[in-house]
C-alpha cells in the first residue's frame, strides 16, 4: 500500500475503535450507533478497493464479486451517516421511521446494482470504474445507479452537517466543517463521475487527466471526511489529557505540604473506593481522584493547624513566611502547646475558583521542599 493508504488505514481503524468503545458504554445510543455503523462499512470496502483484496475475492467467487461487495457497502456507508442525523436532528421513534423508508431506496439501489452485475456475461464485467466498459448497459446502470444514491445521500448529510456547523462551538464546529468538505468533496466528485458513465455510455470519451482528477478529489475527500467525524473526539482527549497531566504534576507538588499535615494529623486520609491499584494508576480518573483528595487532605489539615499558625504569627516578626510560620506551627502542635481553638483562614486565594486554591497551596507546599545546600 501506499503511504496514504495506510495513513488511512490508521486513521479510520484509530475512529472506528473509539466509536466501538464509546458505543460499549452506551449501547442505547442510536446517533453513536449510526456512527459505528457507518465507520465499520467503510473500514471493510477499503481492502475490497485495494487490487490485492479485489483478486483475493475476485477468485473465492467471481470476477465483478469485490466491485459489487464495495459498492453496496459505500452505499451502507452513507445510508448510516444520513441516519446519524435522522437519529439527532429528531426524535427517537421520528427518527427510527424516518430510517426505515430511507431503507427502501437503499434496497432497490442494491437490488438494481446485483441484478446488473450478474446479469452482465463474466467475461465482460468490470473490476473498477475506470476499467469498466460503460458502452454496456450493465456497467453503465451499475455505475450511475450507485453513483447517484452516493450523492444523494452524502448531499443529505453534507445539508445537516453545514446547519449544525453554524450552531455549535469548537471542536464539534470544526471537526463538522472538515467532515463537510469531505462530503462537498464527494458530492462533487460523485456528480462529475456520473456525468463521465453518461458520456462514455453513449459512445464518447473522457480525457485521463479529468478522470483521475475527480479520483483524487474522491481519495482526498473521503479521509478528509473520516478526519473531521474524528477531530471532535480526538481533541477531547487531547484536552483530558492536558488537565490529567496538570493534575499529576500538581499532585507531586503538593507532597511536601501534604506529608507535613499527615505526620501530625494522619486520621484525615479520605477512603479510597476499593479496586485494583494498577489499574487505579492506569486509569485516567485515577489521578483525577487523587489529586482532588490530596487538595481536600490539605485543606483539612491547614484549618486544623491553623489556631497554632495563628499563635506563631502573633510571636513571629511582621512579613515572616507563611512556610516558616507553618513549620513553628507544627513544631508547637508536637509540643502540646495550649492554643487558642479558633480556626482561621490560610493560604487564602484571590479568585474564589479550585484552580487558584490550589495555585496558593502549591506554592506553600514548594516554600516547604527541602532545598540544596
Amino acid at each position: 500500500m501506499s503511504p496514504f493508504a495506510i495513513l488511512f488505514v490508521v486513521v479510520l481503524g484509530t475512529a472506528l475503535g473509539w466509536k466501538a468503545y464509546q458505543l460499549s458504554r452506551a449501547p442505547g445510543d442510536r446517533p453513536l450507533l449510526a456512527v459505528t455503523l457507518c465507520l465499520a462499512c467503510a473500514a471493510v470496502a477499503f481492502p475490497l478497493g485495494l487490487p490485492a483484496g479485489a483478486q483475493v475475492v475476485d477468485s473465492v467467487f467471481e470476477s465483478g464479486v469485490s466491485e459489487l461487495g464495495q459498492n453496496v457497502l459505500l452505499l451502507a456507508t452513507v445510508y448510516w451517516l444520513m441516519c446519524f442525523y435522522l437519529f439527532s436532528a429528531t426524535d427517537l421513534e421520528q427518527g427510527r421511521r424516518r430510517a426505515k423508508w430511507e431503507a427502501v431506496p437503499l434496497a432497490a439501489v442494491i437490488v438494481t446494482i446485483t441484478v446488473a452485475t450478474f446479469a452482465t456475461p463474466v467475461e465482460l464485467r468490470w473490476s473498477s470504474f475506470d476499467e469498466a466498459d460503460m458502452r454496456l448497459t450493465g456497467a453503465a446502470v451499475f455505475y450511475l445507479v450507485a453513483g447517484l444514491y452516493l450523492v444523494y445521500a452524502i448531499a443529505t448529510a453534507l445539508h445537516w452537517t453545514w446547519r449544525y456547523a453554524g450552531s455549535t462551538r469548537p471542536p464539534l464546529s470544526v471537526g463538522l466543517r472538515l467532515a463537510g468538505a469531505g462530503m462537498a468533496g464527494m458530492v462533487l466528485a460523485g456528480s462529475v463521475r456520473a456525468g463521465f458513465v453518461v458520456i462514455r455510455w453513449s459512445g464518447g470519451s473522457v480525457p485521463p487527466w479529468l478522470n483521475s482528477t475527480a479520483s483524487l478529489l474522491l481519495s482526498l475527500a473521503i479521509p478528509l471526511f473520516v478526519i473531521g467525524i474524528s477531530y471532535p473526539s480526538v481533541a477531547t482527549r487531547i484536552a483530558a489529557l492536558r488537565v490529567w497531566r496538570q493534575h499529576r504534576r500538581r499532585y507531586r507538588q503538593l507532597h511536601p505540604l501534604w506529608r507535613e499535615l499527615h505526620q501530625v494529623y494522619p486520621e484525615h486520609v479520605l477512603g479510597r473506593v476499593p479496586g485494583s491499584a494498577w489499574r487505579d494508576a492506569l486509569r485516567l480518573r485515577g489521578v483525577h481522584r487523587r489529586y482532588y483528595r490530596r487538595v481536600i487532605e490539605c485543606r483539612d489539615g491547614l484549618v486544623r493547624i491553623s489556631p497554632y499558625l495563628a499563635h506563631a504569627r502573633e510571636a513571629a516578626p511582621e512579613g515572616a513566611p507563611l512556610a516558616e510560620l507553618l513549620r513553628v506551627a507544627l513544631r508547637a502542635h508536637a509540643e502540646g502547646k495550649q492554643v487558642s481553638t479558633k480556626a482561621s483562614a490560610i493560604a487564602v486565594p484571590a479568585a474564589d475558583d479550585l484552580d487558584a486554591d490550589v495555585h496558593e497551596l502549591v506554592e506553600l507546599s514548594d516554600a516547604l521542599r527541602p532545598r540544596p545546600a
